[in-house]
């Protein structure tokens, strides 16, 4: 069986360089740690991705088009279609003070950050430390490189909803597929988080993205609930409306009493501050006036 853009599998894979033969990812968790390349916090297994969205390095996923799913393949990549060729404009030249202030002592090697004008965060690795200057290359560490991938398409997914599912653990790992609810029809399909408990922000982003994927196979209309405007809504406007609802829905705990004498308790405060003000502009303006008038007897003697 064949795979064609737009087809979404599942995919092992194990990335070189072919110059050195370093390994520098890969999704066996064997293959990773025997590298030195092992995270704990990743995520090892087939990954499941969009022939021709993007999901891996551009010159690989125009390679992926027409493989045979279960075959093992060696695809060479060059720098333009990898991470790029080496550009001399990203080497740039700092001073040492600039580093020193920051309370770093640079070094040959050391990886850094650093944040433009423009507020944008910048990794590079610095190259030399000479005579008060220090040169940092933001290149990608594997620009100018040739890559060589051996790729397996473990399996190519066919039914409509497991698709959905495979795009959803891929841009948004940390969710538990359980608790959400998809329907699908022809060109369209609706997706239901609100049973999951995530971090707002990282959903937000996760959502934006997962509904360009979903347009990417050809679903035209898609609906997420909560919906990405109901997620950017600050907190205290949620909080508000969900308040409102449930009076309006009889759906508190408090009797209609108890709401009757919060509003009078209310009303009384409000008075009572509102005596309170007046009672100390009143006395603000007859200090002003006794002041005023010693102020003219004074004059009145000279």
């Amino acid at each position: 069986m064949k795979v064609a853009k737009g087809d979404v599998v599942r995919l092992h894979y194990i990335g070189r360089v072919k110059e050195t033969g370093e390994i520098f990812d890969t999704t066996y968790e064997e293959v990773a740690k025997e590298a030195g390349i092992y995270s704990e916090k990743g995520i090892y297994g087939p990954v499941p991705i969009a022939i021709g969205a993007g999901h891996v390095l551009k010159g690989l996923d125009e390679k992926l088009e027409g493989l045979e799913v279960g075959k093992k393949y060696t695809i060479e990549i060059p720098p333009e279609k990898a991470f790029g060729k080496r550009d001399a404009r990203l080497i740039k030249t700092f001073t040492l003070g600039q580093f020193r202030r920051q309370g770093i002592v640079p070094f040959p090697g050391l990886e850094v950050e650093i944040e433009t004008e423009d507020g944008k965060k910048l990794k590079g690795k610095v190259l030399s430390v000479s005579s008060g200057r220090v040169r940092v290359d933001f290149n990608h560490p594997l620009a100018g490189k040739t890559v060589v991938y051996d790729v397996e398409i473990v399996e190519k997914i066919e039914d409509p909803i497991e698709k959905v599912k495979a795009l959803i653990e891929l841009r948004l790992p940390m969710v538990d597929l359980s608790k959400v609810k998809i329907e699908v029809g022809e060109k369209d399909v609706k997706v239901d988080f609100r049973d999951v408990e995530i971090d707002r922000n990282t959903f937000i982003l996760g959502k934006i993205i997962l509904e360009s994927d979903l347009r990417f196979i050809g679903y035209e209309q898609v609906e997420f609930r909560p919906t990405i405007d109901e997620l950017l809504k600050p907190l205290e406007v949620k909080v508000e409306e969900e308040t409102e609802k449930e009076v309006k829905e009889g759906t508190t705990e408090k009797s209609r009493e108890e709401e009757v004498e919060e509003k009078v308790e209310e009303v009384k405060e409000e008075n009572k501050l509102t005596e309170s003000a007046e009672k100390e502009k009143a006395g603000e303006t007859k200090a002003e006036e006794e002041k005023a008038e010693e102020e003219a007897k004074e004059e009145a003697k000279e």
